[in-house]
């Protein structure tokens, strides 16, 4: 900071000196093209030319070498003698007037310089106070005061914005971390419990030489465990690879992908007695990765199914703009509906003796806004009021890449 206001200083002083200096020699030049006449025509008002006698013993004389004597001047003779007086002393006058400017001029420059020198690296340091107050905040900052912000208190311009959008970057960075924080707390404690479970069933369920009966049980416990460890690391993967931007992108037939998902699922709503009902009022096509837009209407129906009562339904819609999936089930409080996108949370809590049928991860609403971002959708989610949610996942092409919860 110091070599910048060094620069400003040296700049500012620059400048204002060479404004003196060209103001100097611009009055300088005027000056002296004008004061030569100016003065001749006071000298002339002082002292007129009528003013010297042209006859008698104090008219001008003039040496007159052929004669060997002196004899009155002409009247031409004294007019150009009276002239000729008079340029002298305008002259004399001139030169002695622009050498008194010249001086004073010299001293006036030197004492201006070294003022605008003293007010330059003044306003200098103020105007560059706050990229220090910024400079000396961000080598502050860490992961335990990212909630700290510059509040830069200063009248509105460029460095009042820069603070501001030095703010909101904190903001988003503050945000970012404490996901990633809360999603590794998370996902360490699911793994945890997977592992937990399954360590717990080999010790007891193995242990004292067990009947091949009571073997049959654990083995099939622990790979059930297993198998829900190989799917929470998958949906881990893919909310990494979903959190990215698309690598390619090709054309993509949403209602067959719809289609394809739901009649892969069916078998599952039959086992849970819950109707799947998919209509497709408008085909629907989108550029994108078909693996995660696939990914996207699997987890959308999947969850639907997931989270219902038996009885229940599961109503798929495809239209122009996107599409739509909206179930029966619990009532979920309308605070609780933004939670629902963030990774790990459910609507009813994971408990270590749940059916593992029953719920997932926590991962399936996470890995929707993420993949729907990449697209540049957005995926809106309503509490229905006799329970259960509706989410809509619009495709537009100038859609913002962001995910609203409303």
């Amino acid at each position: 900071m110091n070599s910048e206001r060094a620069r400003l200083t040296a700049l500012y002083t620059g400048l204002l000196v060479l404004a003196g200096a060209l103001l100097t020699t611009l009055v300088y030049v005027l000056l002296q093209q004008s004061l030569d006449s100016r003065i001749g025509t006071a000298v002339t008002q002082v002292i007129p030319a009528n003013s010297y006698h042209t006859t008698g013993p104090t008219a001008p004389q003039r040496n007159d070498a052929a004669f060997g004597r002196t004899r009155p001047m002409k009247t031409s003779e004294q007019g150009k003698a009276v002239s000729l007086q008079v340029k002298q002393v305008s002259d004399a006058a001139g030169d002695a007037a622009l050498s008194r400017l010249l001086t004073v001029s010299g001293a006036s420059l030197a004492a201006f310089t070294i003022v605008s020198a003293a007010l330059a690296w003044w306003m200098a340091g103020r105007v560059l106070r706050p990229v220090g107050v910024i400079t000396a905040k961000a080598r502050q900052l860490s992961a335990e005061n990212l909630h700290e912000r510059l509040a830069l208190e200063s009248p509105g311009g460029e460095l009042k914005e820069l603070a501001d959008t030095f703010d909101e970057m904190l903001d988003r960075i503050e945000h970012l971390v404490a996901a990633r924080q809360r999603f590794a707390a998370n996902a360490a404690h699911e793994l945890r419990t997977s592992v937990a479970v399954q360590r717990a069933a080999a010790e007891i369920g193995l242990a004292d030489d067990p009947p091949p009966e009571k073997v049959a049980r654990m083995r099939s416990k622990l790979i059930e465990n297993a198998d829900g460890s190989e799917r929470l690391i998958e949906s881990l993967l893919l909310l990494a690879v979903s959190d990215r931007q698309l690598q390619r992108r090709e054309h993509v037939a949403m209602h067959d992908i719809t289609a394809r998902c739901t009649d892969g699922l069916r078998d599952e709503a039959a086992r849970r007695s819950i109707a799947l009902h998919v209509e497709t009022a408008e085909p629907l096509s989108v550029e994108g990765d078909p693996v995660l837009l696939e990914h996207t209407v699997h987890n959308l129906v999947s969850n639907g199914l997931r989270y219902n009562h038996p009885g229940g339904s599961v109503r798929v819609r495809v239209d122009a703009d996107g599409v739509e999936v909206a179930n029966t089930g619990p009532v979920v409080p309308c605070e609780d509906v933004p939670r629902l996108f963030e990774p790990f949370r459910r609507a009813r809590e994971r408990g270590h003796r749940r059916d593992p049928s029953d719920g997932g991860a926590g991962l399936g609403l996470s890995i929707v806004a993420s993949i729907a971002r990449a697209h540049d959708a957005t995926t809106h989610a309503t509490a229905n009021p006799d329970g259960g949610l509706t989410i809509r996942v619009c495709f537009h092409p100038t859609a913002a890449q962001s995910v609203t919860a409303a």
